[in-house]
């Protein structure tokens, strides 16, 4: 493996490059989603991961704009919140475009990827909303397209282009392996979501967690996040604790050994183990 470190990035299908370490915003907002961001870009992220359904894209982009990194240097994502009735892909298509002057209010302003956020709408709502994804990057202005929450059967009924991208939950407990397994055979890169269980004190508190953190000398997070870099993953990490932020990116001074990462992945329960709300059986 070759060695990983903040700057280093996964080529996607499309030819695009996604730095592997993302920072999200879900429920920051305001000062401490603006804060947020500028500390994270301060101490080395390059990717900024966002949504409709956070409602912050306006303070996500105002701290984009004050940051003095070139925007090109910052890989914005943000996801479309679908309805779980067929709505028209013109109706889809002007909704994407709210999101395009509240990330970036420029002449030329772009995002780097939208997702779908859920699988909601049955076959031909995901039809008529990928539609509108289509639509929106032959035009240039959204520049990766990708879908969140979805199964193996939702990937499967997705008309062409296949999306680059599918944000699902995963950890140690929540492996999501055949989902994993078909993005793989696909060129289909897969962001983790909850990479470090929300810091569950319970999960943190695993005797085989434990006892790899006590060996590389590290906190439980950064060895799941670890995990999931090793994994070929891009884990999503959320805080606005500025002391947080940094130590989230710590991880490039260890690696997990091969009986490190068989005991992390010893600990699946399946869909049992899932923190959030996950959608992938939505019809």
């Amino acid at each position: 493996m070759s060695k990983l470190t903040l700057q280093s990035t996964l080529k996607l299908h499309t030819g695009t490059s996604i730095p592997l370490l993302g920072y999200g915003v879900f429920q920051a907002k305001g000062d401490d989603c603006y804060k947020g961001i500028i500390e994270a870009l301060k101490v080395g992220y390059r990717h900024i991961d966002d949504a409709q359904g956070y409602y912050n894209e306006e303070d996500a982009g105002r701290a984009i704009a004050d940051t003095d990194i070139p925007r090109e240097k910052i890989f914005v994502t943000t996801k479309y919140m679908p309805t779980k009735t067929v709505v028209p892909s013109s109706q889809v298509y002007d909704e994407l475009k709210k999101s395009l002057p509240k990330l970036d209010n420029t002449k030329n302003g772009y995002i780097d990827l939208m997702l779908i956020h859920a699988p909601f709408g049955g076959p031909e709502g995901r039809a008529s909303n990928w539609e509108a994804l289509v639509k929106a990057q032959k035009e240039g202005w959204i520049k990766d397209i990708g879908v969140s929450n979805f199964g193996v059967r939702h990937l499967k009924e997705l008309p062409s282009p296949k999306p680059t991208i599918n944000q699902i939950e995963v950890h140690p407990w929540c492996q999501q392996k055949e989902i994993i397994k078909y993005c793989q055979e696909n060129d289909i890169a897969v962001e983790a979501y909850c990479p470090i269980v929300r810091a569950d004190p319970k999960r943190f508190a695993e005797p085989k967690l434990k006892k790899i953190s006590e060996k590389h000398g590290k906190g439980p997070g950064e060895v799941l996040l670890r995990w999931s870099l090793q994994k070929g993953l891009i884990p999503l990490i959320k805080s606005v604790t500025p002391s947080r932020i940094k130590s989230n990116t710590e991880l490039y001074d260890f690696e997990l050994d091969d009986q490190d990462i068989a005991d992390l992945d010893s600990l699946d329960e399946g869909a049992g183990g899932a923190i959030s709300w996950n959608p992938v059986n939505d019809p």
